[in-house]
């Protein structure tokens, strides 16, 4: 009886302090598409990154190995560190919710969520 009553102790601790922590990396979708614009001799391409999760998302991480662009990104929305991009400055996007960018370079850049917290989970 006592190993039972520890086990649910155990259980109850590990479902409190893992509740602030739910990285949805499988529910951050990222969808880019050709806009059909050229900026400066290279094909513009339009990136809708969505929160799928059902709790807010922040410190979102993409993988962005090789991006480059002829058309400025607002480093509020995507900056750059070696392979690594962090979308808006790490702050937080709620559940359901888009943030979107364009960039123009040949061949497009595949991102991919790299990282993220929730919040509120």
């Amino acid at each position: 009886m006592a190993s039972m009553v520890k086990s649910f102790a155990v259980i109850v601790f590990l479902s409190l302090i893992s509740k602030g922590y739910c990285a949805c990396l499988d529910k951050i979708n990222i969808l880019t598409a050709r806009s059909g614009r050229e900026i400066k001799g290279q094909p513009e391409w339009n990136v809708t990154v969505t929160n799928n999760c059902p709790c807010t998302q922040k410190l979102i991480k993409l993988t962005c190995q090789g991006f480059q662009t002829v058309e400025p990104v607002s480093p509020a929305i995507l900056s750059k560190d070696g392979d690594t991009c962090l979308l808006i400055n790490g702050k937080e996007l709620p559940a359901g919710s888009s943030v979107y960018f364009s960039y123009a370079w040949d061949p497009p850049i595949i991102f991919w969520p790299k990282d993220s917290v929730g919040v509120g989970c």
